[in-house]
């Protein structure tokens, strides 16, 4: 059964502006929970809630959800099916430059988050985790089933401590939660900070590329439009406990209580170079490239096993990069009349 009433956190962001399209143009009714903050170009944010003010079916809250009572009051106010929490304070590397700001969207918005779904009978909570909370791992594909204990980010961790902070409402209040991992996202409406807009900014404009690791690095470069079909799916198949869940052998990815957690990713490392190679082609330009170290935080490849999430909601992203690089070209030469 579809939910109706949905709260989406970070409406206004990449993933957000996304996801709440979809869900008004299939009818439903969403409150975008966003603060327009300027970790990235306000007038983006704006121009995305621009298109979404356009449907009579959605309404913006504009606050900061780390405030704890207008948070409580619109929970109260609305009576949401479901939440999509993606509003974060999101990037590895600016971590280790402003800490605290990870802590108060990540951590304590998180909680007022899980506050507003246990008292307002909330039927579903689906909520941003990353991939960078497999860290230190190395096993690939990184499957929902392995530990993931350490994290090489403040990032990270604080989403780690979402999946753990969602499993204790699930076992106390039976709040079902489902945590979603998202990989290296990439797509029109992106965010500013990101490789692909970095790189395409700095080619079109003849300035030089920082390129990390030496170009040594693989992502598993997930298209905007598989992440928002694999949270819609998600919505609508809300989290049940794993009747053979057992205290003895802890399966990570399940629980004896409505929780899960899936990977969204494309199932497909591809070498960070070659992403470059196919943004030239689709530019028509080639680009100049500034080789550096890796960053502190950063991890040298990821890649999804999503196996759990296919045979759960039967999707799998499949978009290749081939493809999506060139949609996000398209969009951006548009939006910035280039």
């Amino acid at each position: 059964m579809a939910l109706h009433n949905i709260l989406i956190t970070g409406a206004a962001g990449f993933i957000g502006h996304g996801l709440a399209l979809r869900l008004l143009a299939e009818g439903r009714r969403v409150v975008g929970l966003d603060n327009l903050n300027d970790y990235y170009d306000v007038q983006l944010k704006r121009d995305r809630l621009a298109n979404l003010l356009k449907f009579d079916n959605f309404r913006h809250a504009a606050f900061d959800m780390a405030d704890r009572e207008q948070t409580a009051a619109l929970f109260a106010e609305e009576q949401f099916d479901a939440v999509v929490n993606l509003a974060a304070q999101a990037g590895v590397r600016y971590s280790l430059i402003n800490p605290h700001s990870y802590v108060d969207t990540n951590l304590v918005g998180f909680v007022n988050i899980l506050e507003g779904c246990r008292h307002n009978g909330v039927k579903h909570l689906v909520y941003a985790s990353s991939s960078s909370v497999y860290g230190a791992n190395t096993k690939m594909p990184f499957s929902v089933h392995d530990n993931v204990d350490h994290p090489v980010s403040l990032y990270a961790a604080s989403k780690k401590a979402n999946e753990l902070m969602a499993h204790t409402y699930s076992h106390l209040f039976n709040l079902p939660t489902t945590g979603l991992r998202f990989f290296t996202v990439y797509g029109p409406w992106g965010r500013p900070y990101m490789a692909l807009f970095l790189f395409t900014k700095a080619i079109l404009e003849d300035r030089p590329i920082d390129v990390f690791n030496n170009g040594n690095m693989e992502r598993d470069f997930t298209y905007i439009d598989d992440i928002v079909e694999g949270v819609v799916r998600v919505i609508d198949h809300v989290a049940t406990p794993n009747s053979a869940w057992s205290g003895d052998n802890p399966d990570s990815a399940t629980s004896y209580c409505p929780w899960r957690v899936y990977n969204i990713g494309n199932n497909n490392k591809e070498k960070l170079m070659r992403y470059i190679e196919v943004l030239e082609e689709c530019l028509g330009k080639k680009a100049q490239k500034n080789f550096l170290p890796m960053q502190p935080g950063d991890v040298p490849a990821t890649y999804a096993d999503v196996t759990d999430l296919v045979e759960t909601v039967g999707f799998q992203p499949a978009t290749s990069i081939e493809s999506g690089v060139c949609r996000f070209v398209e969009w951006y030469r548009q939006y910035y009349k280039i």
